[in-house]
Order: structure tokens, then C-alpha cells, then sequence
């Protein structure tokens, strides 16, 4: 169906020579079969696809090589059957020359395709599954960036016009007017099945009218359907996506918006065709129309060629003869770019090859100074200000390029083709595009990353606010137990006092008592205290004391504290004051007998005796009783060091660093002795470490103390670490147990791994800067 409708201006715009009938002079011709297949990873916009093989597979024709990675993807299919012969970084058509990786396939000559399952009726599908089928026929735009058509058919926006892009307007290209002349039944097949996916309300195929026998085959396929073929003047560049809408409908795509957000949808000629393959057939997209033009080639034409056949091959079939051309170029003369080698593989987007001869397109003369004439701004048809480009492009000003809209700038070549001066205007726009982009990747990534590590910090916060609640928590706790005996134990000792003091002083008013006491002390008449009563109150606070000491101590020897041996020490001390201070008691006081159900006692006479025994020794019989004295309490400490090497308990380098020291008080001991007496025979060796294990703790504690002493910083160090490690590992494992058990031990055990995480952070830094 083709309708007389409005068409509106295209601002700017310019009139290149067409130079299109070279390529228009037959048929499309079939595509021949390269030495080997090349197929980038890259060859859309988006995400590169992901390979599905690996080298030394074999595959049929059609098989899907490389699936989509991301929204923004579409997966890659092998053209003909074969070997998988490297998968590996290959040159590919880029204006830099750059590589990229990519699948190598060597055909095996018998171009045999995989199971294919045909679809009749593509409505039995819904609209997200029909999506999945094109996506997964790797159907990309095949006349511009090659942006994944599933991306654009999938808006979820009401659609007003579906736009069928067959203007062609680039100069010497004509893959969609012979595609149009060959294939317009196809093409309206594959735009019902667009409309089933959007749902317009209008369908229109914009064509220029430098396309007779295109315009004629359309509009005779589209007859008696609601497609419009809409013709209209000649002029480049009106095949840009944003410029042919507002031509067909007058509506502007605003800055950085997409055709979606005026409700339209735009898709190309070789693109509609392609889809229709796809469904109809479940053909991929593994071939496409290329026009081969020049006059170094003898042969133009337009040809079916395979993708992923390297351009020396498609060159070939053309009749190019390489020593009438001194650059080869990809694309159209106003967009396309010369390629550095032509090894590079045929892509979805190659819609266009041109070897022209030295003088078809002569080397252009060197720029000259912008004279600012600004026939640049007039030619321009996204209403951009190049001449200002130019200027900010030159300084690598930014913020200048994104304030005058550098992004809308469709690299048309309008502006370089009509500049006076001969000013390459649209690659300086092509290179700062690539920095500005560039710029706002990293900046998106700096703040991912720094989102990332605030994350950190506030996951850091949390779990240090939870750890220190649950400390507050169990110190009140414990706080409020100890309070609650304290206070228990207060009342009961008070209540004892009142009762010892009513016993005492039935008839007697205390408080009369006291203040009678108060007085007499205030005014000097208080009796005077004798030096017995003296004596006794000195005996009886040091007993006070002394049992106080002496629960202290038990207490340190049933938890293993590493302070027992001062608890040991405090109370020998308080023996020995004990025994002074009875010895000033009064002659006649009775002699002591010792209670044998008084601890204190007890201990209080042997505490005198010892000292009544010690008065009469001799140096070397002192020296005897010191000895034995430290063996016993080595011999008693090696016992624990064992116990807490073997439970991996966090005493066990206290107690092992306290057995050090009195091992080397008793040598000294020893040393001593052996200088007062004359020598004598040698003691018996002691037994061996595997008989004693008190000796052997006491070795292994020397030895280690002289290993320490010997090590240097960074030996000591990983020492210290591989300790560390062995009771985390405990602690880790104690505290699994508690958790499983539910015991009230959880939140210590979990505290104390904490600390010694971060005690071995600390080690480790430390060992670092060593």
C-alpha cells in the first residue's frame, strides 16, 4: 500500500554523488566458501557473546558458537559446518586496527546445517518467547551500530509508528535497494511480525526516490495491507534513525532520548529480512547482503556473503586487483573507515566494501585553519554547532563537548565533507565521543567502587556496634550478679554484726556506746591501748588477711590464672608477717595449739615452725630447701603446661613463659649451691621426656625460650602467627560446639575469636613492613 502523505524537512544535509550504479548492475550473486571463518565476540553493540565451544569441536551450519551475555547481547552462529580451529584475539573491522577475540572456524566443504525446526505461525508464540527465538538467532541492526533487536522490540511503550528504514542514502552502497528489488515479499512478511511484537498504529517504509525498481517491488508486496510506502527527496543523511523520523512524522528524539520515548520503533530493511528467516525458517543470522564496489574491482556487484569470511576472499569473487587501490574501506565514503588489513572478517553490520582507484577518491589535501565560515553548522542535520565542536575537541574540553550535545552527533560526515578548509571534523567528534564515554565508564566505576567500600564501612560498623552491645550486655549482666551477691553478702554481714553486737551487749545501748567511744577519743580520755592488745590486733588483722590471700589463691589454681604464682608469693609473704607478729605477742600468753579443723591455723604454725627451722640453717641447707621448694612448684606448673598445650588453651604461653622463669631461678639456685659446696657425685639423669612429662614440659620450655631468645624479628614473628593460627583453629571449634549445645559460653568464645583474628591482622601487618 503506498499513500500521498507529509513528509517534513530535514534540517541541514548534504548532496554527495551517489555513484550507486556500479553495484546495481545484476543480481545478488551466492556466497563462496572461505579457507577459514573468523566471527568476533564483539560484532554488536553491548555485551560481547559468550563462546559455547572449544577448540577441536566440530559444527554443523546454524549451531549457536556463542550465546548472549547480558540484556544487551545477541549470540553468534556458526555459517557453514566444521572444525573449531583457534578461539584467540584476530584483527577486526575497527577504525583503530584493533583486535578482539574470536572463534576461527575451517570449514569442512560440506555446509551441512543442524536440525532446524520451522515455524508456520509465529501468533501460537507470546511476545516475550518470540523475542527469545530472534535474540537467539542473533538478529542484530544490520544497517547502522548493530544494536541487538530484541533490545528495541521489546519496549514495553505504546507505539505509535513502526519506521522501516530503506533509504540508504550513503553514497555507492545498494544492499537494501537490491535486497528491496529481490526480497520484498520476505521483508513484508518480517514486518507483520513486527507489528505483531509492537502493535503500531501506523506502519510506514521510508524510501528515497533515487530508488525506482525498490519503490515499485515495495509498494506492489504491501498491497492490501495497512504498510505505507512513503517516498520522499534524496538528500544524506536522511537514513539516520532520528533524522528519517522526523522526515516521516515530524517528531524530535530529544537529546540522549530514545524513539521509544515518542512512540516509535525503527528497524532496517536487511533486519526485517533477517527476522523473518529467523522465525519462519530458524535460520539465523549467519549471512547477509554486502555491496562490492570500486573501480579496483572488475566486477561490482552485490553479494550474499557468509559471516565471518575475511574481505581478501569477498575481495577476490569481485575481480579486485590491489595495485589500483591504496586503501580499502569499510562501509560508505561519508561514515565508513579504511581498514588496516584486509584479513578482517565480514561482520553483521558490513553492509558495504569499496576499493576505489587513486583517483575515484583521491588522498584529501592537508587541513588548512578553520576559517569560521560556518558552513559546517548548516550541512549539519542534528542542528549541532561543529565549528564549536571542533574548538572544545581540539582542548579535550569535556564538559564543553557535553554542553553542546557532542553525544547527538550521528558522525554523518556532512561537516568534513563541506568544510572549505578540509578539516577531518567528524574524527576529532569520533575520538572525543570515545574519551567522553571513556570519562563516564570510570566515573561509573569509581562510584561502584565506592559504594562498595561504604558498604564495607557500614557492614564494619554494624558488626562492631552488635559485638560491642553484646559486650554491655553480658558486662551488666555480670555486673548485676556480682552486685546482687555483694549486696547478699552485705546484709548478711551486717545482720551478723547487729547479732554479735546484741549477744555482746544485751544490757548496753550501742549508739550510747559509740558516742561514749567518740567522746573519750575527742577529749583524751580514751584508755590507752597496751602494746599486747597491740600485738593482738596486728595477729588478727594479718589472719583477716591471710585467709583472704589464701581464697584468692585457690581460686587462681582452679581457673589457671597466670597470675597464680603472685597469689603464691602474697601469701607466703603473709605467713611470714604472721609469724613476726605472734612472735611479738606477750610470754604469757598460752601456748599455740594448732586446730586442726582451722586452715588458717594450721597454716599459721607451719609458718612458724618453718621459720623457727629456717633461723638455724646454714646457707647450703637454706639453698637445699629453696630447691625443693622450686621443684615442686616446677614439677606442678609443667603439669599444667601440658594440660594447656594439649586443650590448646590461651594460658598455655603464660604458664610455659612462668615455667621458663622458675626453671632458670632453680638453676641459679643450683649454681649457688654448687659454689658453697665442695662437688659432689652427679645426680641420676632425669628421666626421659617420654617417661616424664613434667620434664619434658620443662625441656621443651627451655628450649623454646633459647629459640626465641636466638630468633630474629620475622622468625619470631611467624612463629607467633603459627601459634596464633592453632588456637584460633580451637577456639573455632570450641565455639561450633557451643553454639550446637547452646551454651551460655557462645558469645565469649565468639569475643575471644575476634580478638584473635584481630590480634593475627595485626601480626601480619607487622610482618609485612618487616
Amino acid at each position: 500500500m503506498s499513500a500521498a502523505r507529509k513528509v517534513w524537512k530535514l534540517p541541514g544535509g548534504v548532496h554527495p554523488p551517489e555513484n550507486k550504479q556500479q553495484s546495481l548492475t545484476g543480481p545478488i550473486t551466492p556466497a563462496v566458501l572461505p579457507k577459514e571463518l573468523i566471527f568476533p565476540l564483539g560484532m554488536h553493540i553491548g555485551a560481547p557473546a559468550e563462546p559455547l565451544v572449544q577448540v577441536g569441536d566440530t559444527v554443523l551450519k546454524g549451531q549457536m558458537i556463542a550465546k548472549p551475555k547480558g540484556f544487551v547481547s545477541t549470540a553468534i552462529h556458526a555459517s557453514t559446518s566444521g572444525t573449531v580451529k583457534a578461539i584467540e584475539p584476530r584483527p577486526i573491522v575497527h577504525a583503530s586496527g584493533m583486535t578482539a577475540n574470536a572463534i576461527v572456524i575451517e570449514p569442512d566443504g560440506h555446509d551441512k546445517w543442524r536440525d532446524r525446526n520451522p515455524l508456520d505461525d509465529y501468533t501460537t508464540l507470546n511476545k516475550n518467547d518470540l523475542l527469545e527465538l530472534i535474540n537467539n538467532a542473533g538478529i542484530a541492526g544490520m544497517g547502522g551500530a548493530g544494536f541487538p533487536s530484541r533490545v528495541k522490540l521489546a519496549t514495553d511503550k505504546t507505539i505509535n509508528e513502526l519506521i522501516i528504514n530503506g533509504t540508504e542514502c550513503e553514497p555507492y552502497i545498494t544492499a537494501d535497494d537490491i535486497l528491496m528489488q529481490e526480497k520484498a515479499d520476505e521483508i513484508v512478511e518480517g514486518i507483520k511480525i513486527l507489528q505483531y511484537l509492537v502493535n503500531p498504529k501506523e506502519t510506514l517504509v521510508g524510501i528515497e526516490d533515487n530508488k525506482p525498481l525498490a519503490i515499485k517491488a515495495m509498494q506492489i508486496a504491501t498491497e492490501g495491507t495497512d504498510i505505507q510506502v512513503v517516498v520522499f527527496p534524496t538528500k544524506y543523511p536522511s537514513g539516520g534513525e532520528k533524522q528519517l523520523i522526523q522526515i516521516l512524522t515530524g517528531k524530535e528524539v530529544k537529546s540522549g532520548g530514545l524513539p521509544a520515548d515518542v512512540g516509535i520503533v525503527c528497524q532496517n530493511i536487511g533486519t526485517v529480512q533477517a527476522i523473518y528467516r529467523a522465525v519462519k525458517f530458524d535460520e539465523p543470522l549467519i549471512s547477509r547482503i554486502t555491496t562490492l564496489t570500486g573501480k579496483a574491482l572488475s566486477e561490482p556487484q552485490n553479494k550474499e556473503v557468509l559471516i565471518g569470511t575475511p574481505f581478501d576472499d569477498v575481495l577476490a569473487a569481485a575481480g579486485f586487483t590491489s595495485k589500483k587501490s591504496e586503501l580499502i574501506i569499510a562501509g560508505g565514503p561519508m561514515m565508513g573507515f579504511t581498514v588496516e588489513s584486509t584479513a578482517v572478517p565480514v561482520v553483521k553490520t558490513t553492509n558495504c566494501i569499496i576499493a576505489p582507484d587513486k583517483k575515484e577518491l583521491p588522498t584529501p589535501p592537508p587541513a588548512q585553519a578553520c576559517i569560521r565560515c560556518g558552513m559546517c553548522a548548516e550541512a549539519c542535520p542534528a542542528s549541532l554547532l561543529p565549528q564549536q565542536l571542533y574548538w572544545f575537541a581540539q582542548a579535550k574540553d569535556q564538559e564543553g563537548l557535553k554542553a553542546h550535545h557532542i553525544m547527538d552527533c550521528i558522525e554523518c560526515g556532512a561537516c568534513s565533507y563541506v568544510c572549505p578548509s578540509n578539516i577531518p571534523l567528524v574524527q576529532y567528534y569520533r575520538a572525543s565521543k570515545g574519551d567522553v564515554r571513556k570519562t563516564e565508564e570510570d566515573a561509573k566505576k569509581a562510584d561502584y567502587a565506592k559504594g562498595r567500600y561504604e558498604a564495607r564501612l557500614a557492614r564494619i560498623e554494624k558488626a562492631e556496634a552488635e559485638k560491642e552491645a553484646k559486650k554491655k550486655a553480658r558486662q551488666a549482666k555480670a555486673n548485676a550478679a556480682k552486685q546482687s551477691k555483694t549486696d547478699k553478702d552485705a546484709i548478711a554481714a551486717a545482720v551478723a554484726r547487729a547479732d554479735k553486737a546484741k549477744a555482746e551487749h544485751a544490757n548496753d545501748d550501742p549508739v550510747a556506746a559509740a558516742i561514749a567511744r567518740a567522746k573519750a577519743k575527742a577529749d583524751g580520755t580514751a584508755p590507752v591501748q597496751s602494746e599486747a592488745d597491740k600485738a593482738k590486733d596486728a595477729v588478727a588483722s594479718l589472719e583477716k588477711r591471710l585467709k583472704k590471700a589464701q581464697d584468692k589463691l585457690e581460686t587462681a589454681k582452679t581457673s589457671n590464672d597466670e597470675n597464680l604464682p603472685a597469689f603464691e608469693s602474697s601469701v607466703e609473704k603473709l605467713k611470714a608477717k604472721l609469724v613476726e607478729a605472734k612472735a611479738k605477742l606477750p610470754k604469757a600468753a598460752p601456748a599455740a595449739t594448732v586446730d586442726t579443723d582451722d586452715p588458717v591455723a594450721a597454716a599459721i604454725a607451719k609458718a612458724q615452725a618453718a621459720r623457727s627451722s629456717a633461723g638455724g640453717l646454714s646457707p647450703e641447707e637454706k639453698l637445699d630447701k629453696d630447691i625443693a621448694s622450686l621443684e615442686k612448684r616446677i614439677a606442678a606448673t609443667g603439669k599444667k603446661v601440658a594440660a594447656a598445650e594439649a586443650e590448646g588453651s590461651d594460658k598455655h604461653e603464660i604458664l610455659q613463659s612462668s615455667l621458663a622463669k622458675m626453671q632458670e631461678k632453680l638453676d641459679a639456685a643450683k649454681a649457688e649451691k654448687a659454689k658453697l659446696s665442695a662437688p659432689v657425685e652427679p645426680k641420676p639423669e632425669a628421666p626421659a621426656a617420654s617417661d616424664d612429662p613434667v620434664q619434658a614440659a620443662i625441656e621443651r620450655a627451655k628450649a623454646k625460650r633459647k629459640a626465641v631468645i636466638a630468633q630474629s624479628p620475622e622468625e619470631r614473628l611467624k612463629n607467633d602467627l603459627a601459634s596464633l593460627e592453632k588456637r584460633i583453629k580451637t577456639t573455632a571449634g570450641k565455639l561450633e560446639d557451643a553454639k550446637a549445645e547452646g551454651s551460655d559460653k557462645a558469645d565469649i568464645l565468639e569475643t575471644t575469636l575476634s580478638k584473635l583474628k584481630d590480634k593475627q591482622a595485626k601480626m601480619l601487618e607487622e610482618l609485612e613492613s618487616l
